[in-house]
């Protein structure tokens, strides 16, 4: 199973990389604020997973420059378990005034980003 697995989410990055789509154009004014407002989001996740892809596909369809944190890392593993309340990827890390929000699932990921970007 791990052979396929590993086989399959190689050939999803594969796949990425030759579609990968056009990053959104914005005056450089308007990317600046939207750099400032991104900076307090970091995206938890796998690099070959699909619904990762998905969301990081989303992320750069917007132009966004959101930090993406490996989440096999054990550090980063126990950040997502202890903070977030469970080990599942792709997790949307929001920081808001000193408050801080977990989205699961990648739609509900790509409709927050969505919503509040474009």
């Amino acid at each position: 199973m791990f052979i396929i697995r590993w086989i399959l989410g190689r050939f999803i990055l594969l796949l990425n990389f030759i579609f990968t789509p056009k990053k959104r154009k914005r005056e450089i004014h308007e990317q600046i604020k939207i750099d400032l407002q991104s900076k307090s989001l970091q995206l938890y996740q796998y690099k070959a997973c699909p619904f990762c892809v998905k969301v990081r596909r989303a992320v750069r369809r917007q132009g966004l420059n959101i930090s993406t944190v490996d989440a096999k890392h054990a550090d980063n593993k126990q950040v997502l378990q202890n903070e977030a309340g469970k080990v599942q990827v792709p997790c949307l890390r929001i920081e808001e005034s000193n408050n801080v929000t977990w989205l699961y699932e990648s739609s509900a990921i790509i409709e927050y980003l969505n919503n509040r970007f474009a």
